[in-house]
């Protein structure tokens, strides 16, 4: 169970108790588990996995868009299994535009057996030649009567061949550029749609490409209104960013667990590994990019729970940070426990290859930089032009 000693401040108490439950599932339900070595065993995990987090009740703080929730099961199972933590933020990344934008309707027909586990959910932006510049986009959706028809390939889509939905992201009017996308309800059994190929991983998660050839949707599955398709994908990566950084910090956690444990029972040169104060220092600095990093997520997703519309900037740090943050500290566990570190068949190898795609999905860190960066700058702009008004003048070097 994550550490929740250093974000008690965050916490309420329900969220003690989430924890324990997640942790719980850990030990019931993934514990018994074997680690899925190639696709094929993965997307046969995700559906049990699926269906037993459902039961469990583990989909609700989606349901309730309670972020600190989301934050605290991903740590947990990250921590235990990248693929489980996979399966979770994929439901929520899926039912969220449903649950943002969803008519009485929509929501009835998927959001309650989405959050069941009963049905899987699958969010659909990217394609070939378009990944951070999501203007690109050349899935089209054109209006016909009372149907959409699309066209496209969309890939690098979590839970392609396995969803029983797709909320999918389709140019409706080209003249419009970014405020001419618009999102959709595809169910997996739509004329037209189909299941491309999976798209292999270093670490195995299902992925794959879909494509849309004639593609026939009744206008009721207009997700939203026409042309506000891109602000609901923002909007939900706005809010579920953070949890990717709680993913980070559960894999980083696991990672300096294993470290830790290795350092105190290694022997070299007479001494355990511990006792060096190389490794001490190593210890230490993973220590503090931890706690650092699970501080700006909880903050972030607090602040999302205590109302505030949106939290670009918090987001933005959350994700940037902890996810770079995790790839040094699962880099360091690997470099402390040596050879073993690189076998196929070690938890932290295993981690060293789940915790890259973090960096990547949901926006890069670089992306995430020039949000902070275009937030800095217009902010102190702003301030500067007040100063200069206020006749307090400018600093200078």
């Amino acid at each position: 169970m994550p550490d929740l000693k250093s974000i008690r401040i965050f916490l309420d108490e329900p969220h003690h108790a989430l924890a324990r439950k997640a942790q719980a599932f850990c030990e019931e339900e993934i514990g018994p588990l074997p680690s899925a070595t190639d696709d094929t065993e993965a997307r046969e995990q995700a559906g049990f996995l699926l269906e037993r987090m459902g039961l469990a009740g583990l989909y609700a703080p989606i349901g309730t868009q309670d972020l600190r929730g989301c934050c605290l099961v991903r740590e947990t199972l990250a921590a235990a299994s990248p693929l489980a933590d996979a399966v979770f933020a994929l439901q929520a990344l899926g039912s969220m535009p449903i649950l943002i934008a969803g008519t009485e309707e929509q929501q009835q027909a998927w959001l309650d057996r989405s959050l069941a586990g009963d049905v899987m959910t699958a969010f659909a932006m990217t394609e070939p030649d378009a990944g951070s510049d999501v203007a690109s986009m050349t899935t089209s959706a054109t209006l016909d009567g009372e149907e959409y028809t699309l066209e496209g390939t969309k890939s690098f889509i979590s839970n392609a061949g396995l969803a029983d939905v797709y909320c999918v992201f389709a140019v409706t009017d080209p003249a419009r550029g970014s405020k001419g996308i618009s999102c959709f309800l595809v169910p997996a059994d739509a004329p037209g749609f189909r299941f491309i190929r999976p798209q292999i991983l270093s670490s195995p998660h299902p992925l794959g490409e879909i494509g849309f050839d004639d593609c026939r949707i009744p206008v009721s599955n207009l997700l939203g209104r026409e042309g506000e398709g891109l602000k609901l994908g923002l909007a939900t990566l706005d809010r579920l960013r953070p949890t990717v950084g709680a993913a980070a910090c559960g894999m980083a956690e696991r990672a300096l667990r294993e470290a830790s444990r290795h350092a105190l029972v290694r022997q070299q040169f007479g001494k355990r590994l511990a006792d060096f104060q190389l490794i001490q220092e190593k210890l230490a600095r993973m220590h503090l990019d931890l706690t650092a990093a699970r501080l700006l997520v909880y903050r972030a997703a607090w602040e999302k729970d205590q109302g505030a519309a949106r939290i670009p900037v918090e987001s933005a740090m959350a994700k940037a940070f902890a996810t770079e943050a995790a790839q040094r500290i699962v880099d360091d566990a690997v470099q402390i426990q040596g050879g073993r570190g690189v076998l196929a068949d070690n938890i932290v190898e295993h981690l060293y290859r789940a915790v890259r795609a973090l960096r990547i999905y949901e926006g890069t860190t670089e992306v995430q930089h020039l949000i902070l960066a275009g937030h800095w700058l217009r902010e102190f702009e702003a301030k500067d032009r007040q100063r200069d008004g206020d006749g307090s003048g400018r600093e200078h070097p």
